[in-house]
């Protein structure tokens, strides 16, 4: 495949915050569709899995929002955090979820608490049991980070927009990092790709081909140039790395060889963003796949049959695997959300195989620090 060159990026070093995933929206399976209790999104599990990812190394961890099924992101990082050792937690806020003072008193709270170890997931989702129109959706995320970047940076809450008013002191919300954490955020449509642009610091992406990807790098550059920034890109995908290729691919039939498509589609369906632009691209992109499900070389989409935003994962030997993501990491990707099935298991197996041999950083630090 050609080599494609980066677009602007905002941290130029070729080096990658490496995290993994914690399962707390049910999301864990050794057979994709098969529910097992073992595997269930627990305080216990979800806790291991954060646990696990930090003592073998990597930058950061996800915990993903949703309603049925789902933990609170919030409530779990504020009990999970004090039981890590170096790993960011990354933690998923529903814009409009909570009153947008609170929201950042809570995250500065948090930020503490992990001494600067946090990133936040910007979620612009409806809310469950609310059906909002798209551009009033993003119009009502970009007023919270407004309101939640005047906690963290200004000395006042001054807001005053369609959604919400204040005049606050923002002295109770002054977080660990200077400036507040990094927020990151994923949205394929035009005003999401806006937002982001605008405000938030690493562009997430779900996977797609090479070419895809890089169409919507080159855009999302040019929109954050046009306010004067630049932004990192991540990228949201799951791995299966075996010791032979032949091990991972048959590893990756094995996952679903007992899923039935009904119920791939009801487990998709219940997340909120199942119909999303993103997840209809990915699903497209699966009809198009090859016979065994591969989109390109080693990116095999069968997971998407069963659930609802990333669909993909990178699948292949430790070489396989570090040669794809170093190609991602010269394409300008900066941060990498992995996870595969059990997340456990694969957790260690990634760990083993292709973690030490990733040059690796947080994009925290990057920035200049996270020190108060």
């Amino acid at each position: 495949m050609p080599e494609i060159s980066p677009p602007p990026i905002r941290t130029e070093s070729p080096k990658a915050e490496v995290a993994w995933f914690s399962a707390l929206c049910g999301d864990d399976f050794e057979f994709l569709g098969v529910r097992d209790p073992a595997l269930a999104s627990t305080w216990e599990h979800c806790r291991d899995i954060v646990r696990r990812a930090d003592a073998r190394g990597f930058q950061n961890i996800l915990l993903p929002s949703s309603f049925v099924p789902g933990q609170d992101s919030l409530g779990f990082a504020h009990a999970v955090a004090p039981l890590t050792e170096q790993i960011s937690l990354l933690v998923a806020a529903r814009m409009g979820e909570f009153h947008p003072p609170m929201l950042a008193r809570m995250l500065s709270n948090l930020d503490h608490i992990l001494k600067g170890r946090l990133t936040v997931n910007i979620i612009s989702s409806d809310l469950p049991g609310q059906a909002m129109d798209g551009m009033a959706r993003y119009a009502r995320s970009r007023e919270v980070i407004q309101i939640l970047q005047q906690a963290w940076r200004e000395e006042r809450i001054a807001h005053k927009g369609e959604f919400y008013e204040f005049d606050l002191p923002s002295l109770p919300c002054a977080p660990f990092q200077k400036g507040g954490p990094l927020l990151y955020f994923g949205g394929i449509s035009p005003p999401a790709q806006d937002l982001c642009a605008e405000f938030c610091d690493v562009f997430l992406m779900w996977p797609e081909t090479e070419a895809r990807l890089a169409e919507t790098m080159r855009g999302m550059a040019e929109r954050a140039a046009a306010y004067g920034r630049r932004v990192d890109f991540g990228l949201r995908i799951h791995v299966i790395v075996r010791e032979t290729e032949g091990e991972a691919r048959a590893a990756a039939q094995r996952l679903v060889s007992k899923l039935d498509d009904a119920a791939g589609q009801a487990i998709k369906h219940a997340a909120q963003d199942s119909r999303s632009a993103g997840v209809l691209r990915q699903d497209a992109l699966r009809e198009a796949a090859d016979a065994d499900g591969y989109i390109e070389p080693h990116v095999w989409s069968g997971i998407g049959r069963a659930r609802s935003g990333c669909g993909s994962a990178i699948v292949g030997d430790p070489d396989q695997v570090l040669a794809k993501i170093q190609r991602y990491i010269a394409m300008g990707f900066r941060a990498f959300i992995l996870s595969g099935y059990p997340h456990l298991d694969e957790c260690d197996l990634f760990a083993k195989y292709v973690l030490p041999k990733i040059e690796t950083m947080r994009l925290s630090e990057a920035r200049g620090g996270s020190g108060p």
